[in-house]
């Protein structure tokens, strides 16, 4: 897939790919799914064997190179837009949970340096402010289309699971693991 869809100079991902008419249906650099990439890789990174080091190091390296396309397009708010280079598109919630989750597992993990956390900081506050009276984060790609924003399962998991990472990262540096 990565061969398929990975554009090394933007490093991102482009969204759809038909291999029946070998071409793209969806050439843009949609957020949500190179979210789903970096958080992917970063589960798959957390549960690989000891011994699969080269295998855990060229997803590293991925993962890397993700976070840093969508940081390039990041918005002074903390979030993102739909499609990453495409101002245009409306402002996106989910990205930055999945982003701020992997950043924070990949610090965890000892693969991503320190410097990302206040990135992930800074996405973790702009989607939490997302977050309406009944416990919604509002403003993720909205299903079952997600064409717009609105709510979806996927932008209320990742809500969950970057505040999970963020107090395993908690308790790591106050020296209270398994608090």
């Amino acid at each position: 897939m990565r061969r398929l869809l990975w554009n090394p100079e933007k490093k991102l991902f482009s969204h759809i790919w038909d291999d029946g008419r070998h071409d793209f249906e969806r050439k843009d650099f949609w957020g949500v799914g190179n979210g789903w990439a970096a958080a992917g890789m970063s589960r798959v990174i957390r549960a690989l064997p000891k011994e699969m080091t080269g295998e855990k190091a060229r997803l590293v390296g991925y993962v890397k190179d993700v976070i840093d396309g969508c940081l390039a397009c990041q918005r002074p708010d903390g979030l993102f837009h739909d499609v990453l280079d495409n101002p245009k598109t409306f402002v996106e919630t989910n990205l930055a949970q999945m982003l701020a989750y992997s950043i924070y597992r990949g610090h965890l993990g000892g693969w991503l340096e320190k410097r990302y956390n206040a990135r992930a900081d800074r996405m973790r506050e702009a989607a939490l402010a997302k977050i309406d009276s009944l416990g919604l984060v509002q403003g993720v790609c909205c299903s079952p289309e997600f064409s717009s924003p609105g709510v979806a399962t996927e932008g209320q998991a990742f809500c969950l699971l970057m505040e999970a990472a963020r107090g395993d990262l908690d308790r790591f540096t106050t020296g209270r693991e398994g608090a």
